[in-house]
């Protein structure tokens, strides 16, 4: 699945992204430490790993997702 980060927090490593469908989901450090990210920055395309409504990766849109 894929999204565009609203806003992320590198403090906390945590932040949230909008579905193209406009659904604001947050995610936490674990979700981000996932992905194997240094950062991010508004507007940028990413890949998710969704579990029960729950964000569990977040990795950018050129990198693939870890397998579960």
């Amino acid at each position: 699945m894929q999204a565009t980060v609203k806003a992320f927090d590198a403090d906390t490593r945590s932040g949230s992204v909008l579905l193209d469908d406009g659904t604001e989901l947050p995610f936490d450090a674990a979700a981000f430490a996932a992905g194997g990210l240094l950062r991010l920055r508004f507007g940028q395309r990413v890949n998710l790993a969704v579990d029960g409504g729950r964000i569990t990766v977040v990795t950018l849109s050129t990198f693939p997702l870890p397998p579960h």
